[in-house]
């Protein structure tokens, strides 16, 4: 499941699943938390499974709501008769979030699972137990919004944009969480819609820090961040060159490529950036 590009749309609105679904992102995620309100959510299930029952080219998550509420439950059992190709759980507590979902389903099947993996403190301290449901997962994301407000922080951004430093921690460890679980790091949204130039830097920066792909709040955003986490012409030729290399000499641990050493984590580097490529 290639996943570089995650579009929300609110599962009350579906007058707009068609306009997402063709937006080009990698999957749309219907979302039945905190885009609808209480009263609307019984409407938004019904639609999400009407949707889901049609024809449709586009890879679907539905993100229900939180497990400490009263609705998850009844947003299962509404949605997975539907077959939706991803579940996002809000608020999840590691390893033990997963298992109480998948108890939820009552016996149904739960297609794989993105936690976001930071939206509460104990969330925290639960991150590295991810490796033990890995082969339930779709990838690890996380969230900037729910935990500052958690903690009665007032915000979790410097008046330049960038995360203070607990958030920066929180963005790190799911990072390293999703890598240890072998599962996809997917980055949180950037919240202006608006700022093109800022957005394709945030891109950059989570692509260099070892992000796969991040998620969107508009259409406006896909094409940017499907653009930024795919290898560039001249990555796949390095890559390939650095592959070749190591193929023509099975024994090396160190080689000289272009006048530069390189050495088993190029390798694996370039091994990355083919499988994106793909």
């Amino acid at each position: 499941m290639k996943l570089r590009s995650l579009l929300f749309v609110p599962a009350d609105r579906p007058e707009r699943f068609a306009k997402a679904a063709a937006s080009g992102a990698d999957a749309i995620i219907l979302d039945l938390e905190d885009s609808v309100a209480p009263e609307r959510k019984a409407f938004g299930r019904d639609a999400i499974a009407e949707w889901l029952a049609t024809p449709r080219y586009c890879t679907a998550f539905v993100r229900v709501n939180p497990l400490d509420g009263d609705h998850t439950r009844a947003d299962l059992s509404a949605v997975l008769p539907a077959a939706p190709d991803g579940i996002m759980l809000p608020k999840a507590e590691g390893a033990a979030s997963i298992h109480t979902l998948l108890a939820l389903a009552d016996g149904a099947n739960v297609p794989p699972i993105l936690p976001i993996a930071t939206e509460t403190p104990a969330a925290i301290f639960e991150l590295g137990s991810y490796r033990q449901v890995g082969d339930r997962l779709a990838g690890l994301t996380w969230g900037a919004e729910d935990l500052p407000a958690s903690i009665g922080a007032s915000t979790s951004r410097e008046e330049d944009g960038g995360y203070t430093a607990p958030y920066e921690m929180a963005r790190s460890l799911t990072l390293f969480a999703a890598h240890a679980a072998g599962v996809p790091a997917i980055d949180t949204v950037f919240p202006r819609i608006e700022a093109m130039d800022e957005l394709r830097a945030y891109i950059g920066r989570a692509r260099r820090d070892g992000f796969t792909g991040m998620m969107a709040i508009h259409p406006v955003q896909v094409a940017a961040i499907n653009e930024g986490f795919t290898p560039t012409d001249a990555e796949i030729a390095r890559a390939r060159a650095v592959v070749a290399a190591f193929r023509a000499n099975p024994g090396a641990g160190v080689l000289k490529l272009d006048g530069k050493m390189i050495d088993r984590p190029h390798l694996v580097q370039a091994q990355r950036i083919l499988a994106a490529a793909e």
